[in-house]
């Protein structure tokens, strides 16, 4: 029985394959029109909203990055200038402190030489008293036994300025 449908029908079959195929491709549009393009739609919306998202989101990354590198930069800059500021700061210290151990190595050694010359001086001064009082004492043996006589006193304390000043002048001459 089918085949008698089909085989009857066989001569109309493009007219009316042309409507029905027409037919039911409409009513698929209308069905996809009504269940799907509204989703499609709205998922494809949402994806070009998620691009637009991330595009914005990876420009403002990129000036972030812009904006770290060059507070980067200028902390770098700021760093060098204080390490700088630091090492002059050093030498600067260094160098005062070479200068006042300078200064008090020299006022030391003047002081120290200053010292000696007191101390050699009174060294001469204690020198000469002792060669003095030496040479008063044999100049009195000497005149004693020359004269065979005892001098007095004062005659020995004018007999040994005399003999002492002239040895001052010999000694203020060489």
């Amino acid at each position: 029985m089918l085949d008698h449908l089909v085989l009857a029908e066989i001569a109309h079959t493009t007219l009316s394959s042309i409507v029905v195929v027409t037919g039911s491709f409409t009513i698929l549009l209308a069905l996809l029109k009504k269940f799907a393009w509204g989703p499609i739609s709205e998922i494809m919306k949402k994806r070009e909203d998620q691009i637009a998202n991330d595009l914005d989101s990876a420009e403002q990354a990129r000036v972030n990055a812009a904006k770290l590198e060059e507070e980067r930069q200028l902390k770098l800059m700021s760093s060098q200038t204080e390490a700088a500021e630091i090492i002059k700061s050093a030498k600067d210290s260094g160098e005062t402190s070479r200068q006042k151990i300078l200064s008090e190595t020299k006022s030391e050694v003047g002081r120290l030489k200053e010292k000696a010359q007191a101390d050699i001086q009174l060294e001469k001064e204690a020198a000469l008293t002792s060669v003095k009082d030496d040479v008063a004492d044999l100049s009195l043996q000497i005149a004693a036994k020359i004269l065979n006589k005892e001098l007095t006193p004062q005659a020995h304390e004018s007999l040994i300025n005399d003999y002492i000043e002239g040895l001052g002048s010999q000694n203020e001459t060489r």
